[in-house]
């Protein structure tokens, strides 16, 4: 049972990526974010049914807990790049994620580790790992923000703000989903 719903639950990231890729119609990025969200809720249910039903407030934390993270880490993508898509000014979605995998290489999965660590830190009660996340990311990704081998039509400075903006994006939406988990 444990092995059919990780694998549930790793098939609805997987596709949650795949939805992250630009494509033509936004017609398959629904239809793979329907089956992402499939996924999640069948591996919900999985662990809802296991063992009977007398610890079932538990398993419901659990089943929360799962899609709670699960939309944390594969909500932010899309909402990061419509942000973008909106400071790019006129720009599409596709369009804006071609101009970030440019300037800010492996961005989109770097944005899912980020905010799959600073949920996973905040349920846990551990927001000092918040800091951490961050630390981390802004350490790594600074030889890059001012390196000169960005193309031609982008200064460092509109490097940076892609930086800020679709980071303050990315931890905002995953700490607001594990802020209304873990609310009373």
């Amino acid at each position: 049972m444990t092995a059919l719903v990780l694998a549930l639950t790793a098939a609805g990231l997987v596709l949650a990526v795949l939805a992250w890729v630009p494509k033509a119609g936004s017609t398959v990025e629904i239809i793979i974010s329907g089956f992402m969200l499939a996924c999640l809720i069948a591996a919900g249910l999985l662990l809802l049914a296991a063992n009977g039903v007398a610890d079932w407030p538990e398993r419901w934390w659990n089943v929360l807990l799962l899609l709670a993270g699960g939309l944390a880490v594969t909500g932010g993508g899309p909402l990061t790049t419509s942000v973008l898509a909106l400071v790019d000014r006129g720009n599409t979605r596709a369009q804006s994620t071609q101009k970030a995998g440019e300037v800010l290489r492996g961005g989109a999965l770097i944005g899912a580790l980020e905010r799959g660590a600073i949920y996973g830190a905040l349920v846990a009660g551990w927001p000092e790992g918040l800091a951490i996340v961050l630390a981390i990311k802004g350490l790594a990704r600074y030889p890059e923000l001012r390196s000169p081998d960005q193309p031609a039509s982008v200064t460092p400075q509109a490097v940076a703000e892609r930086f800020i903006i679709g980071t303050f994006t990315s931890v905002l939406w995953s700490v607001t989903c594990a802020g209304f988990l873990l609310s009373k």
